[in-house]
């Protein structure tokens, strides 16, 4: 700490004093201030973050729905049953009843 002190108030004390607060300046003006600041990176980064959880969770809905289309696309069976599900398919000599949510 001496050495610091002594640096401060030594023979140059006018010209570091000038540069300790130009360089506080200068970190203000691009930390806070200026339009492409830190909290602006900051911000940036964390909405980057949060749409690279979208996307992947949208890929998983995306791998999901392929999964569901190949099987309705090769599998009989499936396919009758998401049409029954779905569009209240039915064989010869079933019952459908419809039952309508209220909203």
């Amino acid at each position: 700490m001496g050495k610091i002190k002594d640096i401060w108030n030594g023979e140059h004390r006018s010209f570091v004093r000038y540069a300790v607060y130009a360089t506080a300046v200068f970190v203000v003006l691009v930390g806070f201030v200026n339009q492409d600041n830190i909290v602006r990176w900051i911000k940036a980064d964390i909405e980057l973050k949060q749409q690279a959880r979208q996307i992947e969770r949208y890929q998983k809905e995306i791998d999901e729905m392929d999964r569901k289309i190949q099987m309705i696309s090769n599998d009989r069976d499936t396919l009758e049953r998401f049409a029954r599900e779905h569009f209240g398919f039915a064989k010869d000599g079933d019952d459908v009843y419809i039952i309508e949510k209220k909203q």
